[in-house]
């Protein structure tokens, strides 16, 4: 496998983590204005050493790298829930307009995808998905559970019906 700029030990370790604690205190000084109104220099060169202390640390360095990553893949993911949430609940401005209940019986079954995706993403070993499905209990919960969503289902349709009939 070739390794990239972007793969090296010294810019993962070193470079990256220094310049986002360097850019964080920076920021968070000359916003605060901590250390004086005006005093740039001042504020770039404790931003530096604490940059430089951050990155000789190693647990410190964990930590804020596992919460990065934490951070890009909630982006990531709420970023796909807020776009397929916008396809469905979006104005439509001519042609065919879906009724509220279809609206958020596709905004549910969409929100069920995404967690099913996440689940698929991350890798759920089969032995588990295996395992949960070979349980005794888990055959009739599944039965019961299908019974009871095809009913919810019918009895939702039968009291929009009557809704709309009653207001008309």
């Amino acid at each position: 496998m070739v390794e990239t700029i972007f793969q090296h030990p010294i810019l993962q370790q070193l470079i990256l983590p220094f310049l986002l604690v360097f850019t964080l205190v920076f920021a968070i000084l000359e916003k605060t204005k901590l250390l004086g109104d005006g005093k740039k220099q001042l504020d770039a060169i404790v931003a530096f050493v604490v940059g430089l202390i951050f990155v000789t640390a190693v647990f410190p360095k964990m930590v804020v790298g596992n919460l990065i990553l934490f951070l890009t893949v909630s982006l990531v993911v709420m970023f796909v829930i807020l776009l397929l949430w916008g396809f469905v609940f979006g104005e439509i401005k001519e042609g065919f307009k879906p009724a509220p209940w279809m609206k958020w019986t596709l905004g549910i079954v969409i929100g069920v995808g995404v967690i099913f995706a996440v689940i698929w993403s991350i890798g759920l070993p089969a032995g588990i998905t295996e395992w949960l499905a070979n349980l005794n209990w888990s055959s009739p919960f599944w039965i019961n559970f299908s019974f009871i969503i095809v009913i919810a289902v019918a009895l939702a349709l039968v009291l929009a019906k009557r809704r709309s009939s009653s207001s008309s």
